[in-house]
Parts: C-alpha cells; structure tokens; sequence
C-alpha cells in the first residue's frame, strides 16, 4: 500500500497541472496580500480564493486523474492486492500531492502575512476542502464509465455547493421571511462543505455582524467552543463519507 501511495504521489507532483495550480495559487495569494493595506482585507480575498478556486481544482483534476489511470487501476486489481487498499491508496495519493500544493501555494503568504489562530485555521479549512472535493471526485468517478459524464457530475456537484446552494439559500430566506428560521438555517449550512468553512473563517475574522441577524446566529453557535468542534466534525465527515460510498462501490463494480 505505501508503495503505491508513493507511486501515485510522485507521479501527481511531477504533473505539470500541479505544478501550474500551485503557483497560480501563489500568485493569487501574494497579490491579495499585497494590494490590500491590512492583513485582514486581504484574507478575506484568500478565503474567496479558497472556496472557488481550489474546490474547482480540486475536484476536477481528481476526477480526470482517476479516469487517465483506469488501466493502471485494472492492473492493480489484477494483483493479489485487496480492492480497499488499492482505492485508499489513491485517495491518500491524491490527497497528500494536492494539500502539499496548497500549503505551498497558499500557506506561505498565509504564514508570511497571517501567521495567528486565522492564518492556521484557513490552511486546515483549505486542507479539508481539497479533502472533501477529491472524495466528491471519488465519488462522481465510480457512479459512470463515462469520462464526459464523471467530469460533468463533479462539475455540478462544484457549481452546486459554490453558487447554487447559496441561491437556495437566499430563497428560503426571502419566502419565510415573516418566521423564525435562524435556528433552521444553521442546521442548513451542515449541508455545504463551502458554507461550513466559509461561515468558520468569517466567525474568525469576526465580521458575523456583516451578516446580520442570522449572522449573530452563527456567532452564537459557531463562535463557541462546541460549535467550533462541531464544524469540524462535520467537515471530516464530509471528507470521509463520499469516499466510502465510493469504496463500498469500488468493491462491487465489475471492471
């Protein structure tokens, strides 16, 4: 297992796409840094960054990735190598290759201009993010043989979580408008990695007030210590949950 851990990890950072989103991301984070007068502007430029960019990325080259490596994966199958540790040994590779082209990237400048409780806390959101879009990947590669079909499935399941599900979002909010249903919308944002983190970071930065009432909601409950370990829970589970679904799949699929 670690050897083919190590395989896929040195093939995916020798990969010129890695390399390319790695200092792309850099670039985008040094200049969020620069051009703002303080560092908290600029980290809210970051975090913009990090809920649309790297989920983006993330997703996508995980899904391409797993449909390139098709014959290779065959050939793994055909080994006296169990299906389980095959799957996670992808996962991990991919994983470990995109997280370490984030911290490069993006955890530099973040270190360099922020290095506090923020600064770290957007690098483990950032982690899980890249974490929770390669699991979706997983997930959207073994639903069809497909190539068109798999990329087309992250693709939306991307644009959902970044643009849709906020637009329902809003929706709910202008229709009951006239009841109480605070209380409902924090239950709502479990369900959106992107909401999750992004709800994290602006408590952080303690702009809730930005968002006004709702926004005094989520300072209540995420802006304590339980509502912080909660969060988190919920991101892991997000990181772990499409990938088991996957696997469970991965072991019955007849390839």
């Amino acid at each position: 297992m670690n050897q083919i851990i190590k395989i896929i990890l040195l093939d995916i950072l020798k990969n010129k796409i890695v390399l390319v989103y790695t200092l792309i991301l850099s670039a985008l984070c040094w200049s969020s840094f620069a051009l703002e007068d303080n560092s908290a502007k600029g980290l809210l430029t970051v975090l913009n960054i990090i809920l649309f960019t790297v989920p983006l990325v993330s997703v996508l080259f995980a899904t391409i990735y797993l449909y390139n490596s098709a014959e290779f994966i065959e050939l793994l199958v055909s080994q006296p190598v169990k299906r389980q540790k095959i799957w996670l040994s992808l996962f991990l590779g991919l994983t470990l290759s995109m997280i370490l082209a984030f911290a490069v990237g993006a955890g530099i400048p973040l270190l360099v201009f922020a290095p506090d409780a923020t600064g770290l806390m957007m690098l483990l959101v950032g982690a899980l993010i890249t974490m929770i879009f390669i699991s979706l990947a997983f997930l959207s590669s073994i639903l069809t043989r497909d190539k068109a079909k798999g990329i087309g499935i992250a693709i939306m399941l991307w644009l959902f979580f970044a643009l849709l599900f906020d637009g329902i979002v809003l929706f709910l909010l202008f229709q009951l408008a006239d009841y109480p249903i605070e209380q409902f919308m924090v239950v709502i944002s479990a369900l959106s990695p992107i909401d999750l983190a992004r709800i994290q970071i602006l408590m952080q930065l303690d702009v809730s007030a930005m968002m006004g009432y709702t926004g005094a909601i989520f300072k209540d409950f995420f802006g304590t210590s339980t509502g912080l370990v909660v969060s988190f829970l919920l991101l892991c589970l997000w990181s772990f949950v499409p990938f088991f679904i996957s696997l469970r799949k991965f072991k019955q699929k007849d390839l």
